[in-house]
């Protein structure tokens, strides 16, 4: 691997001990977007449907609490799952510093007991759900940080929110 192809990113996902409401969800998201060093966030976490997609309450409405509309960097986020993981690609180069303020951000705005794991946990290769969705030789036409992130059923534009 020449020194072009080396991952200079790290993963850094946030886990709650319990899921995070819209609200506190909200408030860190937008104070991690403040970190420098920051490339890309993900949340994960069980599906909030819209609709019960199967069983004897099928196409009835799920009525749920917590799938609200969030504003993250003046943007509207809707959220679709149950946040349980937070999850921040970090620039190696930047990772004490954001490590500092991220611990700073955590013990002001998360409600309970959370761990921090440092590792990979995103692709950073391209796969061949990547090529499904985008054919080939894609490489060079869509942002890097997509790679990885697609299913190759969906829509980007349903599970994939881009804020800049």
């Amino acid at each position: 691997m020449d020194e072009s192809e080396q991952i200079n990113v790290i993963d850094v996902k946030i886990t709650p001990y319990r899921f995070l409401k819209p609200k506190t969800t909200e408030k860190i998201l937008n104070e991690i977007y403040k970190l420098k060093g920051q490339q890309r966030v993900l949340i994960h976490g069980p599906s909030i449907p819209k609709k019960v997609f199967y069983g004897p309450g099928k196409g009835h409405v799920v009525n749920h609490t917590d799938r609200k509309e969030i504003n993250v960097k003046g943007c509207d986020v809707e959220l679709r799952v149950m946040v349980g993981e937070i999850i921040v690609t970090v620039d190696m180069s930047e990772l004490k510093e954001f490590m500092n303020n991220l611990k700073d951000i955590l013990e002001t705005h998360m409600p309970c007991d959370y761990y921090i794991l440092i590792g990979v946990f995103t692709r950073t290769k391209t796969t061949i759900s990547d090529y499904l969705k985008y054919g080939n030789n894609f490489e060079n036409s869509i942002d890097r940080r997509y790679i990885g992130l697609v299913d190759s059923h969906s829509k980007t534009s349903e599970t994939i929110k881009v804020i800049k």
